[in-house]
């Protein structure tokens, strides 16, 4: 029997303007909205003695440092020693459809245009708000673990890469993916329903690179109907349950099941290389099982939806026994790691490889780089050199055979590019151990991470722990291949940023924890080199916010472009408003909602609100144009079964007004469609 408590709060930030974190494309960059992102927070008390378990899974691309040591400040100034790195674990769901710029090292300004205040503000406030509402709902209740398999929802990405792993490890293995969803049920004492955390392995990439609509992608609509099926007659975002679809050894597992093809011929490009005979890496992409990006989102969402409704409701073996967390920081680049009696090996200062700037087949890079670059190229060498330095022999050395693009590690201006300190964390829950990893484990690197952390709580005595991976915790640190993967240098291995032995190490520190925990001795560990925290201000290229103006003889909410009178299921009700920056509205309110549909109630002579920004068939799109003017367009994409009647869409939002020189106040306003009749015929 444990205190339990669970916890949702938005974690949107701005959906306009602010470059996408995931996909590493500079023109990826917001202009609407999708469905809200959340961060989602659970947390787990012993009745018997003060030790908490907390772990949040938040739609984003990944936990950065920067966020981690922000949350951590304010737990620390809310809840003095309650709320720790050992005992809170941050888990991001690894989406490529949220707003970037919440990092401190350098090499992720690149992309998100520097670091922006509003994005990390929105995450660091979200995650906190959602840890504050666990808090204070903390009641007596019960945990039920459950496991089962997820079919036709995944494809590993560099099977290539796999086929390098020995053919005798393989052989212990169905599959080149790990199939598995692991699930945690949450009830209180009288059996009401608390929550759920999933645990499985798939890349959230059914949104390709071309989409600017913030979104959670497949885990987060898996979580959305979670949550719609259990909060009856709730809009999105609102009512206590709570469920959350976590990564795990995500690293090279695509949901893009029909796998990789030529966009211009329709050929496969499932090669080592995955390049095409016309147009090379860049045209090879891979395909979801939908008709578009939307369509597989929702089927490879609806699939885990699915798996996890029918483990939850089948789980039976419950989680019992004590708490207990374990953590360290760690200098990734200097871990001496024995292999063996006689065979001592090292990892690196981080650098990335030629094969990190081709992408993958979710997602491909700018300049025709190609997957499996074991040479560098003399071109691309020079204005490397030219521009940031040439690595050094050492870095150059201890990678191979990596042919170094960046030296991430040795370039420290404005600040470091890449972290040097990690965090490697085990929390305990009873007979559930889950792993905090600080990136994306591969597959196969993931099976080994689990089972040498299992033979080490079976060799101190502490026999059939339940071990799971949770992907992208505390500090983004790219990837984590296998030694024998490393050798193929495909996107994963070129990103593995420590160097071939990466993997080792972290095997080595896990078993650590793993052992303090067994042994009880995690108090004893020592603490690690603390990370930096950079004194960063609000260093961007995104544009300014400018006054939001409107066309002559117009006001901001005006119909621009009128809905139709009548509409059937399957069709799209669609309207034009004169609107504004919604830049302007995030920094008023992060529980801002950006639209409702709503339904004429006759008997009341009274609108009644049916969908919201969060709901997943309604699009919220933002056009800027030309001195500060700008249109937004929504879109209800009316389901099948949806209520006969009369209805309305209206937009709500903020402009900002220049008062003087410095200050200026954002203004709410609001704007209605004319109804509009649904009709069954």
């Amino acid at each position: 029997n444990y205190l339990l408590g669970v916890g949702r709060a938005d974690c949107t930030g701005p959906v306009a303007e602010i470059p996408l974190m995931g996909y590493a494309n500079p023109d990826q960059v917001g202009g609407g909205l999708l469905t809200r992102l959340y961060s989602r927070a659970f947390i787990v008390a012993d009745l018997v003695d003060s030790r908490r378990i907390v772990f949040v899974s938040a739609d984003i691309g990944m936990v950065s440092q920067r966020v981690r040591l922000e949350v951590l400040k304010k737990l620390k100034s809310k809840y003095g020693n309650l709320y720790r790195q050992d005992n809170v674990i941050l888990s991001g769901t690894h989406t490529h459809s949220g707003p970037g710029g919440y990092f401190q090292y350098t090499l992720f300004w690149i992309t998100s245009k520097g670091l922006i205040r509003p994005s990390l503000n929105a995450i660091v406030n979200g995650i906190i708000k959602s840890i504050d509402i666990a808090h204070q709902n903390m009641k007596r209740g019960r945990l039920f673990i459950n496991r089962g398999t997820v079919e036709n929802s995944q494809i590993n990405r560099s099977p290539f890469s796999y086929l390098e792993n020995p053919a005798s490890e393989r052989n212990r293995y169905s599959s080149n993916t790990d199939k598995e969803m692991v699930i945690l049920k949450m009830v209180d004492r009288n059996g009401e329903e608390l929550g759920l955390i999933s645990w499985f392995a798939v890349h959230p990439v059914s949104m390709n690179n071309t989409n600017h609509l913030v979104n959670s992608d497949n885990v987060g609509y898996a979580s959305y109907l979670f949550e719609q099926e259990k909060n009856k007659g709730m809009l999105p975002g609102e009512g206590s349950f709570v469920a959350a679809f976590a990564s795990s050894n995500l690293g090279d597992v695509s949901p893009n099941t029909k796998g990789p093809f030529c966009v211009n011929t329709g050929e496969s490009c499932n090669n080592p290389q995955s390049t095409c005979p016309v147009g090379g890496a860049t045209t090879c992409m891979a395909m979801g099982p939908g008709s578009d990006m939307f369509d597989s989102t929702r089927i490879i969402g609806q699939n885990l939806y699915l798996k996890a409704k029918e483990l939850y409701e089948k789980a039976s073996q419950e989680v019992k026994g004590p708490l207990s967390s374990a953590h360290q920081w760690v200098n990734m680049t200097d871990v001496s790691v024995e292999l063996n009696a006689t065979h001592t090996v090292k990892t690196c200062k981080p650098a990335l490889g030629y094969s990190f700037a081709a992408g993958t087949i979710d997602g491909v890079g700018a300049f025709n780089f190609t997957q499996g670059s074991v040479e560098g190229d003399p071109f691309w060498d020079g204005i490397r050199d030219q521009l940031l330095g040439e690595p050094s022999n050492e870095t150059k050395a201890c990678h191979k055979p990596k042919p170094i693009l960046f030296s991430t590690g040795e370039m420290t201006r404005p600040h470091p590019w890449h972290p040097d300190i990690v965090d490697v964390q085990i929390a305990a829950i009873g007979s559930l151990a889950i792993v905090a990893v600080p990136g994306e484990f591969t597959t196969m690197s993931g099976r080994r991470l689990r089972e040498a952390i299992k033979r080490e709580f079976d060799s101190h005595g502490t026999a059939r722990m339940d071990v799971v991976i949770a992907g992208l915790c505390n500090v983004y640190t790219h990837y984590i291949t296998t030694y024998e993967e490393y050798q193929a240098q495909r996107y994963e291995a070129a990103s593995t940023i420590y160097g071939p032995h990466t993997l080792s190490a972290y095997i080595q520190l896990y078993r650590g924890l793993a052992k303090a925990i067994a042994t009880n001795t995690a108090q004893d560990l020592p603490r690690g080199p603390e990370p930096p925290l950079f004194n960063v201000g609000n260093l961007t290229l995104v544009p300014a916010l400018v006054a939001d103006r409107v066309p002559v003889n117009k006001t901001f909410g005006d119909v621009l472009q009128e809905v139709r009178q009548q509409y059937r299921a399957r069709e799209v009700a669609e309207v034009t408003f004169v609107g504004a920056n919604p830049r302007s509205s995030a920094e008023n309110a992060t529980e801002h909602n950006f639209l409702t549909v709503e339904r004429y109630t006759r008997t009341s002579d009274s609108w009644h609100v049916v969908r919201n920004d969060a709901s997943w068939d309604t699009r919220f799109y933002w056009t800027k144009g030309l001195f500060g003017r700008s249109n937004v367009t929504i879109e209800w994409h009316i389901p099948p079964g949806t209520e006969p009647g009369i209805y309305r869409i209206r937009y709500l939002g903020h402009y900002k007004k220049k008062l003087s020189v410095t200050h200026s106040v954002s203004i709410p306003f609001e704007g209605t469609s004319s109804a509009f009749e649904i009709t069954t015929l």
